[in-house]
């Protein structure tokens, strides 16, 4: 092992004999040949018959330039847990690599032990061709059908967060995570390289990046194979890991460079791991690291058309694109297939030959078996304290407050404390700011960098992550789940938006794997968004978005469940609820501001496992048929709508008046569109046909609308929310900006409800007076008026 004070250095040395390096190239020639029929091939899997056009398939879909590349590193991997019994799982971060993880799987036989049609030999050779990229069968990348693989590849940028999140409290585990070098021009990679901070080698594994540098993107170079190669090594030394470097293309060469640095580089790994599990060495420790130059189309068509293909950006896809028509396309096509000498690779049944498959692990040990990428296999329940516990007493609905989400800190302390390997809390340094800082009770901020005695609360073993990207904090907490923990992310809401697309690969995931009997259910998703739009008092502006929620509901109803708690003690029943789900991505949304408490905890339990109701107490319809329905969702939706009600009873107190809360907002719709939904008798029942309904809604109004717009009484439907008006300003002024406020509910009231416009109308002219008031008030004061700022729900005799 390099003395630690020594720069990066390629590894010299020859660990194979001649045996070892024929069974490992032999491995690589296999998976190569099998990735390019995968490409190309419709039929004659073993070209047994020369090629003809009606063997290659009408659309050649899929991506040759970094599969070779990847077939390379996976079969040293092999070789290495074959040898070691080191447990690994990888990473493919470079895009569609998918030929790739689908070759060495069924080389594996992982692929047909869980696809038994296609089988180990050639028909199943055949259909293992025929279905890439083809109707009906499977995607051209590393998707959840892909063994192995807990990584959607049609994305790049969060390999390196997903594989350290596999690794955290997984202390056995290596993770090889192969980052793409187009991939490392992201910003979320960029980021992701910071998690060497937050790597403890006593409690988490080990995660080995690779970064493959093959040149190019799609159409043009890359940044970090152009820059030299001084720079590239301090860059990567900067970020805590000490790079090794292997660089060619003549493969015997490379072999035993690859072969000498993965020794290296994986004994480095235990050699940490001792130093700080037997020795009790504390860090920093520099990582180990491998940087793979290769040709990006390595081994295939050297040149087509007179134009360089190989080790140039034209080899990225299809490198022989008119194969079905161009005469030539085909000779060469056969020609690089036949280079391989499949011959030699498989047996007249179509087997993989002994020999090719010498180095392959056994069982579990396979890395496209690993139970880690499959996490539902590994999953247990979290120990959950009773939530009821933690209840605030709520002697009348409305008379006094709390902070929901430091109510909901003392719970997650707790789960914390039970679980104390099994669960993590990760955001981008709010947990305090969301009022969840009870945690701290327990646990430390996860730290492995440097300390300054003016620093608190940080702990090498801490189980609350903070860093300040969202991006890196969901690249986490995905392979955290995927690889079979639990865990929550907490975020300002306005900000979530940086990770839509994250989201977007995640819901799709699992969406895709729910139908894979294979892969078992891993532990939900679970956001929860403060700092909300209704109360960014000191942000202002820039702050108040609570669009995350439109694009939620964009998702497969079977995934996604979107929260809007009213008070702490729905918010404590949401949120036990949604750590005991599977399979879903869970949002809620709960303000960290003092709020009414409106339900005792047997109630509130009742209500959220309603998703809404009419609150009684707040209605004046007395179970009749209302004149109006005044609905809500969000906890200042709520408060407004109540101040409405309260307004509406003493000054039309012949009215009748239903309140109704939505808790859960997927029952907006119809049950036959969300598992949730409501049915149309019971929506009717609840919202009424032929009366109109107001809606106080938390965030753009024109998401109930989406909602409910099959609903029979959807023309009769008026919705309040968030219109793209803000500033820093106080709360109550906010609402008033967009129109939300408890006055401008009244007046929606007396605008809708027919004979009103008349009866009521000195009222709702004092309805405007009041929002003047209010104003005039916190234009000269800086605060709310008090009657505003301190209305809590009369309780009348």
């Amino acid at each position: 092992m390099p003395d630690p004070s020594t720069r990066s250095t390629e590894i010299a040395g020859t660990p194979l004999d001649p045996g070892e390096l024929r069974q490992v190239d032999l491995y690589w020639r296999a998976a190569n040949y099998l990735s390019a029929g995968q490409i190309y091939l419709l039929d004659n899997p073993l070209l047994r018959e020369p090629l003809a056009p009606e063997h290659i398939k009408p659309r050649l879909l899929g991506h040759w330039g970094t599969t070779p590349g990847l077939n390379f590193v996976y079969a040293h991997l092999s070789r290495q847990v074959r040898r070691r019994g080191t447990e690994m799982m990888w990473i493919v971060g470079p895009g569609h690599g998918g030929p790739a993880a689908v070759a060495t799987a069924w080389l594996d036989g992982t692929y047909s032990e869980i696809y038994p049609r296609v089988s180990r030999d050639a028909e199943g050779m055949r259909r293992l061709f025929r279905q890439f990229s083809f109707p009906g069968g499977v995607p051209s990348h590393a998707a959840p059908e892909t063994p192995g693989s807990i990584h959607e590849g049609g994305e790049l940028g969060y390999a390196l967060s997903h594989a350290y999140g596999a690794a955290f409290d997984n202390p056995s585990l290596v993770v090889a995570a192969v980052v793409g070098d187009g991939e490392a021009e992201t910003g979320p990679l960029a980021g992701s390289w910071s998690s060497t901070r937050f790597l403890d080698p006593v409690r988490d594994g080990a995660v080995l990046p690779i970064l493959h540098l093959n040149g190019y993107k799609i159409a043009g170079p890359t940044v970090l194979a152009r820059i030299p190669e001084s720079d590239l090594v301090a860059l990567l030394e900067g970020h805590g890991h000490r790079p090794y470097l292997v660089s060619g293309d003549d493969p015997e060469t490379m072999h035993r460079q690859m072969a000498a640095t993965l020794d290296t580089a994986l004994d480095e790994i235990d050699a940490i791991r001792t130093r700080a599990r037997e020795e009790g060495v504390t860090g920093p420790f520099r990582w180990p690291m491998i940087v793979l130059r290769s040709p990006k189309g390595w081994t295939g068509p050297a040149e087509v058309d007179g134009e360089p293909v190989a080790g140039t950006w034209r080899s990225h896809q299809v490198p022989l694109p008119g194969v079905r028509e161009n005469a030539d396309h085909l000779r060469q096509l056969e020609e690089w297939l036949r280079g391989y000498r499949p011959e030699e690779l498989f047996d007249d049944d179509g087997r993989p030959r002994p020999e090719v498959v010498a180095q392959v692990p056994r069982g579990d040990r396979r890395i496209s078996a690993s139970p880690h990428a499959n996490g539902g296999r590994l999953l247990t329940d979290l120990a959950l304290p009773d939530f009821r516990d933690y209840a605030v007493d709520v002697p009348a609905p409305g008379a006094d407050t709390a902070e929901p989400t430091r109510v909901l800190g003392g719970f997650l302390r707790d789960v914390i404390t039970a679980n104390p390997r099994t669960f993590r809390v990760m955001g981008p340094d709010e947990t305090a700011s969301n009022r969840l800082d009870a945690m701290f009770d327990a646990t430390g901020r996860t730290w492995e960098a440097a300390t300054l005695p003016t620093d608190r609360g940080l702990a090498p073993d801490g189980r609350v992550m903070e860093v300040l990207s969202e991006h890196l904090c969901q690249g986490w907490l995905e392979g955290y789940l995927l690889t079979g923990r639990h865990g929550l992310l907490n975020s300002y809401e306005a900000f979530v938006h940086i990770v839509d697309s994250m989201f977007n690969q995640h819901a799709k995931w699992l969406k895709v794997a729910r139908t894979l009997p294979w892969r078992k259910p891993v532990a939900s998703l679970n956001y929860l968004l403060s700092s909300h739009v209704w109360r960014q008092d000191h942000n202002g502006f820039s702050h108040q978005d609570p669009g995350f929620l439109d694009h939620v509901v964009n998702k497969k109803a079977e995934v996604v469940r979107v929260y809007l708690p009213p008070d702490a003690n729905t918010l404590l029943s949401m949120a036990d609820h949604c750590l005991r789900s599977r399979d879903y991505v869970n949002v809620i949304v709960s303000g960290k501001q003092p709020s009414l408490n409106l339900l005792p905890m047997d109630a509130a339990i009742e209500h959220c496992a309603r998703g809404l109701g009419v609150l009684d107490w707040a209605s004046s319809d007395e179970g009749g048929h209302p004149d109006v329905v005044l609905a809500c969702a969000g906890d200042v939706p709520t408060l407004e709508a109540l101040a409405a009600a309260d307004l509406l009873r003493r000054h039309l107190p012949d009215l009748r008046v239903r309140l109704v809360n939505v808790v859960d907002l997927m029952r907006l719709q119809p049950d036959s569109e969300h598992p949730h939904g409501l049915s149309d008798r019971d929506y009717d029942a609840l919202f009424t046909v032929d009366r109109p309904v107001v809606f106080a809604f938390h965030g753009y109004p024109a998401l109930i609308h989406r909602l409910a717009y099959r609903r029979a009484g959807h023309a009769n439907l008026h919705v309040r929310g968030y219109k793209e008006e803000g500033t820093t300003t106080t709360p109550f002024d906010m609402v008033m900006m967009n129109d939300l406020d408890r006055f401008h509910l009244v007046m929606d009231v007396i605008d809708r409800v027919p004979g009103l416009a008349d009866r009521a109308a000195d009222l709702r002219r004092h309805m405007e007076e009041e929002r003047r008031r209010c104003r005039a008030h916190t234009r000269e004061h800086g605060e709310d008026a008090p009657d505003i700022r301190d209305w809590t729900w009369p309780h009348r005799g």
